[in-house]
């Protein structure tokens, strides 16, 4: 697996593959893999002739100064389950290579950033879609793969990719998650016992009340913290906290 941090660097490799008539996709993380990554990664794998997966922490979709400082680093582990899963090209850039010049141009959505988690945490999502606009267009891949687990993310990938003409086809793959049905997430490491063994109660309340009132009612008599619970279109939406983590979940109806 090839390592590189600069654009210029995968312009060069990837002017090679062009030429040589390879298709490229592409696994946009932050690092933290599970085996929710792992499954987007051999979804590419099987798609592309060349994998690019990219890992970058990226500093401005963090409401929360602390919560960017709490992500969970772990590099070395997760350059050791990319070369397992079969990439081809690791991209880690610096903040100073993401954002040159500073953060002055970003990319906004006015209509379903500003439901949902994008109501509970302003500016998230403009972080969101300014990074993955950036990688997009640094990487030029044939496919770029993300999880259903952040649909309401998803969906805004999907509709800025019309939006702007991207040629990236935007592929969705289910959510992965564990045997006692807590979506796979990053943040569950910082769960403690306790609210480890609470938290599958999250996904089972989505998927078992009548409604989204009830399931509301039903978390908070739980023991957990709601930020919202909506039902839209086939789908329950819901956002809750355990102590200092957030959990985001979805289930169809």
């Amino acid at each position: 697996m090839k390592i590189l941090q600069t654009v210029a660097e995968w312009r060069q490799l990837r002017a090679d593959y062009h030429a040589a008539g390879k298709n490229i996709s592409v696994v946009p993380t932050m690092g933290a893999l599970h085996a929710g990554h792992i499954s987007l990664l051999e979804a590419a794998r099987r798609d592309g002739d060349l994998v690019v997966a990219t890992l970058f922490v990226n500093p401005t979709q963090f409401d929360e100064s602390t919560d960017f400082d709490n992500y969970p680093r772990t590099d070395e582990a997760d350059r050791e389950k990319m070369t397992l899963a079969g990439v081809d090209v690791l991209f880690m850039p610096s903040v100073a290579e993401m954002y040159p010049g500073g953060t002055d141009y970003t990319v906004q959505e006015n209509d379903l950033s500003r439901e949902r988690c994008g109501a509970h945490r302003p500016g998230h999502f403009t972080g969101v879609l300014t990074v993955v606009m950036k990688l997009l267009q640094m990487i030029g891949a044939d496919r770029a793969y993300f999880g259903e687990k952040d649909y309401q993310q998803l969906q805004l990938i999907r509709g800025m990719a019309k939006a702007f003409f991207l040629e990236t086809e935007i592929v969705s793959c289910p959510t992965v998650r564990e045997p006692d049905g807590l979506a796979m997430s990053s943040r569950n490491v910082r769960l403690s016992a306790e609210e480890r063994a609470l938290a599958p109660s999250f996904s089972s309340i989505l998927k078992s009340a009548p409604d989204a009132n009830t399931a509301e009612q039903q978390l908070r008599d739980a023991g957990f913290t709601v930020d919202y619970i909506e039902d839209k279109t086939d789908r329950r939406f819901g956002a809750v906290r355990l102590g200092s983590t957030r959990l985001i979940d979805n289930v169809t109806r």
